[in-house]
């Protein structure tokens, strides 16, 4: 094996090293963020609140799309990462409502 090529397995080791830790940051605050929106969701259902408030929504997608620009993350790509969030959050107010 070459230097250069040891060199490049090194920091190839870093960066996954890094994405793996990063893969657990996302768990754990996604994690802590649905144990927040299941407490909004108990909270809606025993006040007879929709599962759903599309202007909220609106505005965390808006909001989203923002920071993913000032992230230098694809805002699309941020869109339809907090919609899929959104959407299984509704599933689970739904549920307590049932």
């Amino acid at each position: 094996m070459t230097d250069a090529v040891k060199l490049a397995a090194e920091v190839l080791k870093d960066h996954r090293a890094s994405i793996d830790r990063l893969d657990a940051i996302l768990v754990y605050t996604l994690g802590e963020r649905f144990k927040h929106t299941q407490a909004v969701g108990k909270l809606k259902a025993c006040h007879d609140l929709p599962p759903s408030d599309p202007a909220r929504e609106a505005a965390q997608i808006e909001r989203l799309e923002d920071l993913a620009k000032r992230a230098d993350l694809d805002p699309e790509f941020a869109k339809k990462f907090l919609n899929f969030i959104i959407a299984e959050v509704i599933q689970h107010h739904e549920e307590h409502q049932s």
